[in-house]
C-alpha cells in the first residue's frame, strides 16, 4: 500500500471527526487513483469493521468495475453495516452481474441489509433511478 493512502486510512479512524472526514474526503477526491489501495485496505482490515465499511463506501464511489469483486465479497461480511453498505455501493456501480448476489441478500438476517439489497436491485435493474 502506498504511504499516502496508508496514512489517510489511519486518519479516517481518528477520534477527531474533522480529521477523519478530511482523510475520507482526500481519498474520495482521488478515488480512481486510490482503487488498488482501497482494495488492499479492505482486505487487510478484517478486524476493523468501520474501516471496511469506509472502504466499501469509497469503492462504490469509484465508478470502477474493478471494485466489483471486493464489493461482492463484502456482501458476506460478518458485520451487517458492511453488508448493507456493499449493497448500496453495488447500487452505485449498477453492474448487472451483481443482481444474483444482491438477490441472495434479500434473505439476510439483518433488516437493514435486506432493505439495502431490495433498493439496490431496483436500481440495478433500471427501475430505481429517476431521470434527471
Amino acid at each position: 500500500m502506498r504511504p499516502r493512502y496508508a496514512d489517510l486510512f489511519r486518519r479516517m479512524r481518528d477520534p477527531d471527526p474533522v480529521a477523519a472526514d478530511a482523510a475520507f474526503d482526500a481519498v474520495l477526491f482521488d478515488r480512481a487513483g486510490a482503487l488498488p489501495d482501497l482494495i488492499e485496505c479492505f482486505q487487510k482490515s478484517r478486524k476493523d469493521p468501520l474501516l471496511r465499511f469506509l472502504c466499501v463506501q469509497l469503492l462504490g464511489f469509484s465508478e470502477s468495475p474493478d471494485a466489483l469483486p471486493v464489493l461482492l465479497d463484502a456482501l458476506d461480511d460478518k458485520h451487517e453495516m458492511v453488508r448493507a453498505e456493499a449493497c448500496r455501493s453495488l447500487e452505485d456501480l449498477a453492474h448487472p452481474s451483481a443482481i444474483s448476489h444482491l438477490e441472495a441478500r434479500l434473505d439476510d438476517i439483518d433488516e437493514e441489509v435486506r432493505v439495502a439489497a431490495a433498493e439496490a436491485l431496483l436500481a440495478v435493474r433500471g427501475g430505481g433511478r429517476e431521470a434527471g
